[in-house]
């Protein structure tokens, strides 16, 4: 099976009904990122922060994959594919794929703040600072800050280095180190690019634009441009 490798991002979620940052009445017009997101927010008033990823989580739990996550679970039937996304949301998961990376962080764990290695599944939204570890430190989100190292990268970097197809979808590519992941992919691998916005991409490699919602830019993505590759490998 041919290497699909996709990179996904907040407009993957959105048809979900998971609220975006940046869009226009997205999340940043409520709070100010480094007051919620950050460790000096942490440090500062880890109340707030608590806070406002409560608030996401009990809105995660209310929602439900969309029809973009269900189709690049049903391209799992003809090709290896691995998933790299930008979202802390598990929808990609709920919908049925099997290989997925977490750039930022998963919304639906929560870490120690003296050991990070100590990482706990919550089947709840609510998390408060009563909520401790084995060694009695506090729990914090599961969440890569802003200012904060991400983890994954290297590994995330290693998958697109062996795409034979490689997706953006519901992303503009302007968030870093993520961004700089297509300049990982191999020379004569197919790069296609979803998005309902026009975006500029800084690259020298041939994209395929898409202008739709993730949605629709899949279904097209299906049955016009991946008919055209080899789907199964005897």
């Amino acid at each position: 099976m041919k290497n699909l490798v996709v990179l996904s991002g907040a407009g993957m979620s959105a048809e979900s009904g998971i609220r975006t940052f940046r869009d226009m009445g997205g999340l940043w017009k409520q709070y100010d990122v480094m007051e919620v997101a950050s460790p000096r927010a942490w440090q500062k008033n880890p109340e707030l922060v608590h806070q406002f990823y409560n608030e996401r989580r009990k809105q995660l739990f209310k929602c439900s994959p969309n029809k973009g996550h269900q189709l690049l679970s049903e391209l799992e039937k003809y090709f290896n594919v691995e998933i790299i996304t930008q979202n802390v949301d598990d929808l990609h998961e709920r919908a049925g794929s099997s290989k997925v990376l977490h750039l930022h962080g998963e919304l639906k764990k929560a870490r120690s703040t003296i050991d990070p290695n100590l990482v706990y599944e919550l089947d709840h939204w609510e998390l408060t600072l009563n909520d401790k570890c084995e060694k009695g430190s506090p729990l914090r989100p599961h969440i890569v800050w802003f200012g904060e190292a991400v983890p994954a990268i290297e590994e995330a970097s290693k998958i697109v280095s062996k795409a034979d197809i490689f997706i953006i979808v519901g992303t503009s590519l302007n968030v870093y180190p993520a961004a700089g992941l297509i300049e990982y992919v191999p020379p004569n691998t197919a790069i296609f690019l979803i998005d309902p916005n026009q975006t500029q991409i800084k690259t020298n490699k041939r994209v395929t634009f898409i202008q739709e919602k993730a949605n629709i830019g899949l279904e097209r993505l299906m049955k016009v441009h991946l008919k055209n590759y080899s789907i199964k490998e005897e």
